[in-house]
């Protein structure tokens, strides 16, 4: 299996409208020319790789794709939640699956880009070409409303849709967390979002296969005096994904597999080396490797392919 980008919203919208990546820039315009070329340049390499790799082999592409909320019921919060919709996923999602930018994202952003020029002649073709598999990158949901007259917004860097920046006309829109339990990159844990994304693509997409290619959390992990690096905090993360991947499945869903971010504590984008999301430790002073307790937790549920009894580790 062949994946031709990883979180291109985050390369788009991170590195060209709030800036917090590379290259850094805070240019709306160029946040959505730098969308529309990510669409294209996985179009192509869609069309480079069936044309260098045997038949068997299968190609996807992989998305954060944002579980929008809006805060309340209230007509201002579903319009709020639309918006970020449109600029979190359906700038990819419009044009690789359905072979066209949606009609409100066009609309929202026309004052921005002229899409008319934008879009050139045989690119939706290019961009919209056939995939084997979606990859689906998940976190945390994003609960959004509009915001009370004089209040700011709040924002969190990294895989969600709430970094406050000019391209969504965010000025509109305050980002909100859907609960009080947080991992140490303050993200809100709730497996429901994971759910509702993928039975949400299942109704949407019903014949395109789905991967989980990135779920996990960070913890501030620390080794203990007995050498052993316990975090019941991950165990719990991973074994209500999980099941969410499960009953998702359960009601329909295509979901052909499910990968752990990470197996290693890693470089995490601006964070560096602060926080882990490794299923092992790494000892970045001496390089030593250990396996964290859930490592331990989640080679049992590989190897039984079955989640333990609750309480249970392994």
């Amino acid at each position: 299996m062949w994946t031709t980008l990883n979180e291109p919203w985050c390369s788009a919208f991170l590195g060209y409208g709030s800036g917090v990546h590379a290259p850094g820039r805070t240019d709306p315009a160029a946040t959505l020319r730098a969308a529309h070329h990510l669409n294209l340049a996985h179009g192509k390499a869609v069309g480079v790789l069936r044309d260098a790799l045997p038949p068997s082999a299968q190609v996807s592409l992989t998305l954060n794709l944002h579980q929008v909320r809006p805060l309340t019921d209230a007509p201002e919060d579903v319009e709020a939640a639309r918006r970020i919709d449109a600029v979190g996923n359906r700038v990819f999602t419009g044009p690789v699956l359905d072979g066209a930018y949606p009609e409100d994202l066009i609309a929202d952003t026309s004052h921005l880009v002229d899409w008319g020029e934008l879009v050139k002649d045989g690119d939706l073709a290019e961009i919209s070409r056939p995939i084997d598999v979606l990859g689906v990158n998940y976190y945390s949901p994003t609960v959004v409303s509009q915001p009370a007259a004089g209040a700011g917004t709040t924002s969190n860097d990294g895989h969600g849709a709430s970094d406050h920046s000019p391209w969504t006309g965010s000025d509109d829109v305050a980002f909100h967390l859907a609960n009080d339990d947080l991992t140490a990159m303050n993200w809100a844990i709730d497996a429901n979002g994971l759910h509702a994304l993928l039975t949400g693509l299942a109704k949407s997409h019903p014949d395109l296969p789905l991967m989980v290619t990135e779920n996990g959390a960070a913890f501030d992990d620390y080794v203990s005096p007995e050498g052993r690096v316990n975090d019941p905090q991950r165990i719990a993360y991973l074994r209500s994904h999980l099941d969410a991947v499960r009953r998702a499945v359960a009601d329909g869903a295509d979901v052909r597999g499910y990968f752990l971010w990470s197996l290693l504590d890693n470089f995490e984008w601006s964070y560096g080396y602060s926080k882990r999301f490794g299923a092992v430790y790494v000892d970045y002073a001496t390089q030593r490797r250990i396996p964290k307790d859930s490592a331990h937790w989640y080679a049992d549920v590989i190897r039984h392919n079955a989640l333990p009894a609750d309480g249970q580790t392994g």
